[in-house]
């Protein structure tokens, strides 16, 4: 088994469709994900309920920018070692370049928080210096505040 960390997705408002995270595995690395929240806090009215599209790709080859680079992913042991990946968040410039392959599409209902618990016969494995990111597919109607987090498990 190898390290789980939680990589925060902190709260932030988003206008746009965005990257809500990017990460680029180390070369020596193999990134597990073993889970996905993202909660909104600003649309809590039936009136403002919307659903957005959540989608995982791989395969870009360039990083987005227009967001966060500062992202660090808290280990679950205290005092473990350091991920060794490359994580942003938020970025407005969504990771374009590259052979880009959406795995998988989720509907999320905003009024409601999205969470997903993968089994391991479904967990998204994302290999040695790949990039992989969780993207909001389109812009919300309005401006809402999204957080969240990622369970992630590092190997190697």
């Amino acid at each position: 088994m190898g390290r789980i960390y939680s990589l925060p997705l902190p709260r932030t408002a988003v206008t746009v469709a965005v990257d809500l995270a990017e990460i680029l595995t180390a070369a020596t690395h193999i990134c597990v994900i073993h889970g996905i929240e993202v909660t909104q806090s600003t649309d809590v009215k039936d009136a403002e309920e919307e659903m957005l599209q959540l989608a995982w790709k791989t395969g870009a080859t360039t990083s987005g920018s227009g967001g966060n680079t500062g992202v660090t992913p808290i280990p679950n042991l205290l005092g473990d070692a350091a991920h060794g990946m490359t994580v942003e968040s938020f970025n407005t410039t969504k990771a374009t370049a590259g052979t880009i392959v959406t795995h998988r599409v989720w509907d999320w209902n905003v009024r409601i928080p999205f969470e997903k618990v993968f089994t391991p016969e479904t967990r998204l494995v994302i290999p040695p210096s790949t990039r992989a990111t969780l993207e909001l597919v389109a812009a919300p109607a309005d401006s809402i505040t999204i957080g969240g987090q990622i369970i992630l498990e590092v190997i190697g």
